[in-house]
């Protein structure tokens, strides 16, 4: 398991959120999800995120990674604000610098695994031959080779979720945010999809934070932090064993 001490006091910090907050408002009262949250997290870092279900794990990754805006507070990435960011820099700020991987994979159901995986380099303008050789690669690193050009309709959970997880890889992002990757899986899959995440972490320094409701999940994290009330707080993660 990798050791966040060190992590800490070697790591410069990659990104903050400063108290954030956000409220939805439904036809008769408003809830706030977010009440002044602060979190830092480290380059390199592994960080789960837990919660009970309902109460802001996702809107808090969705704004971390610049795909919801707080109504106040803001994200400093590398100690820019991303929400000042103006012209489109955002939207490429999301696609060059964060990679996403969703519960439930959000795989287009006509194109294959290799097509998939490949959308966001597309987008970032990367030739598109170019784009291949790095998607295949990526899949193959996956334990995927055999799948490329399997649908997601002809794949396993676990083996669309590694394919949702080479997509969010294929730009090399900086940050990788995982709203419960293992939600769909079996134990045995989502032991083996983590242990893949665990692995680019040590490999490439690819720094992670996992929203999850497990505490399998939670025990391999460098750090966890508890959404409660609107605000995260650190947990000691002596509590998972």
């Amino acid at each position: 398991m990798n050791n966040f001490n060190s992590k800490e006091l070697t790591a410069p910090c990659l990104l903050e959120a400063v108290d954030l907050h956000k409220s939805y408002r439904t036809s008769n009262q408003v809830l706030n999800v977010l009440s002044g949250t602060h979190l830092k997290l480290n380059t390199g870092e592994m960080l789960g995120i837990m919660g009970a279900s309902g109460v802001g794990k996702s809107t808090l990754l969705h704004i971390l990674g610049g795909l919801d805006y707080p109504e106040r507070g803001k994200v400093l990435f590398l100690g820019e604000n991303i929400f000042a960011k103006r012209n489109g820099d955002l939207e490429k700020f999301r696609n060059q610098k964060v990679g996403f991987v969703f519960q439930f994979f959000n795989l287009l159901s006509d194109f294959t695994a290799l097509e998939n995986t490949m959308f966001p380099a597309l987008i970032a303008k990367i030739d598109k031959r170019e784009a291949s050789e790095q998607a295949e690669q990526l899949l193959a690193q996956m334990g995927l080779k055999d799948h490329l050009h399997h649908k997601p309709g002809e794949l396993s959970g676990g083996e669309s979720q590694r394919v949702a997880l080479a997509r969010g890889l294929i730009n090399k992002p900086d940050l990788l945010l995982a709203d419960e990757p293992t939600g769909n899986l079996d134990n045995k899959a989502s032991d083996s999809l983590i242990e893949l995440i665990q692995s680019l972490n040590y490999e490439l320094q690819q720094t992670v934070v996992i929203v999850s409701h497990s505490q399998r999940i939670a025990s391999k994290m460098d750090r966890v932090m508890q959404l409660t009330d609107g605000v995260v707080n650190s947990v000691e993660k002596s509590i998972f064993f």
